[in-house]
């Protein structure tokens, strides 16, 4: 086999945008005419870039090459231009089309992904979901009421979802850790009562943070909702710091987890050595694709770590996501989103059952892109799928965080 065409098509899932304002989804085709689709996550420059990111990468390192080589190719985008070190908007080309290459190789040979990552470790897998409002919320008010957070929680585990994940402690701003407002820990503290008390022991609370927090801040917070026994204290503090995330994890209770910025195994096995977190959050669409998501995997089981693969994407990375989660014994839980763009998107191939999902059957991915619908929402913002605040935390009148899809200004 060899790797002839490349397409690349952005599509931006309808309102309200769970998922980001757009995905990048990246198809190969070999000369025998077998597809192959891929995912890329956010990156660092807007989709018109990405694409000629992702096209410079497939003319120079994945054109002619047979799509079994994954760890050549890997070597040559990850040494692109005398680096050989992790860049995220790099990485995160490659990773797209070395999810593609895999769906092709599994085509190929009839079987699902998973099994050519070392076969199936677990029939199912645990499936988490972040807090959606229901129909009856009002947006942006949703995402600070806690009462209203604790009606979602009780429907998704009346639905059979065993952990929720929420981030109700203020903003993420460009300017790096601040000392959280005290209306943000009491916010923080009445969302994580009022959900503990709504999913008694049936579920886990899962506490998102998104690298906003100084480490004293970070610590101050930890104590502060560790009496409801969060599963994890989400990236509590910038990424490019994992002394300062070492100090958080050993300076208050709750477990840390960290990932979804963080690409190839030269960043998360510091992670692991410096004991920053205990739950790895790689998002395969960044990280570096399926098999170096494997490796991680690998080295987080060598330090007693578990995987919760990251999602906040569409529906081809979801699919990734799942393959790796089948084939590792060291799997924690996998974020899902559902949608019906998400679902209709791949004709309904992958589906969330009692807060599970079953390893998949069909070859590959186990997933086809209805392409028709996806060139017919075409991305014409001029935002990244997502981006940081640019205004600094208040402390006098409150903070609304709106998750990533803010609700569409007057």
């Amino acid at each position: 086999m060899k790797l002839t065409d490349l397409d690349i098509i952005v599509t931006a899932p309808p309102a309200p945008g769970w998922g980001g304002r757009y995905w990048i989804l990246v198809k190969l085709t070999t000369a025998c005419g077998i597809t192959g689709w891929g995912e890329c996550y956010a990156a660092a420059v807007g989709p018109d870039a990405m694409r000629a990111v992702i096209t410079d990468l497939f003319q120079r390192y994945f054109e002619g090459e047979n799509p079994e080589n994954i760890e050549r190719l890997f070597r040559r985008c990850y040494s692109s231009g005398f680096t050989q070190r992790p860049d995220p908007t790099v990485i995160g080309a490659f990773s797209g089309m070395e999810i593609a290459c895999w769906d092709i190789l599994g085509k190929a040979r009839g079987r699902p992904v998973w099994a050519l990552l070392g076969g199936m470790m677990n029939e199912r897998v645990r499936a988490y979901t972040y807090l959606y409002p229901l129909p009856k919320h009002p947006l942006p008010a949703f995402w600070i009421d806690p009462d209203m957070a604790a009606e979602a929680a009780a429907d998704c585990v009346a639905r059979g979802w065993t952990a929720v994940k929420f981030d109700p402690a203020g903003p993420y701003t460009m300017r790096g850790g601040h000392e959280p407002a005290m209306t943000d820990i009491s916010t923080s503290v009445a969302f994580c009562r009022k959900l503990r008390e709504a999913v008694g022991d049936r579920a886990d609370l899962l506490f998102g943070t998104h690298g906003q927090f100084t480490t004293g801040g970070a610590i101050r917070l930890g104590h502060a909702i560790a009496p409801y026994f969060p599963l994890w204290f989400e990236e509590p503090v910038p990424p490019d710091n994992l002394a300062a995330m070492a100090r958080v994890a050993s300076g208050q209770p709750v477990p840390v987890a960290t990932g979804e910025r963080l690409t190839t195994k030269a960043e998360f096995a510091p992670v692991l050595r410096q004991g920053a977190a205990t739950i790895l959050q790689p998002a395969l669409g960044r990280a570096g694709g399926l098999w170096e998501a494997k490796k991680i995997a690998t080295l987080a089981e060598v330090y007693n770590a578990q995987v919760a693969p990251h999602l906040y994407a569409g529906p081809v990375e979801w699919a990734a996501n799942i393959h790796l989660a089948v084939s590792i014994p060291n799997i924690l839980m996998a974020e899902t989103i559902e949608t019906p763009f998400h679902n209709d998107l791949i004709r309904g191939a992958i589906r969330v059952e009692e807060g599970f999902i079953a390893a998949p059957t069909e070859p590959g991915l186990g997933i086809e892109i209805d392409e028709d619908l996806a060139r017919a929402h075409p991305y014409s913002g001029s935002g990244l799928h997502l981006q940081m605040q640019d205004a600094p935390c208040s402390y006098t009148g409150g903070n609304l965080f709106e998750g990533g899809a803010p609700a569409p200004k007057a």
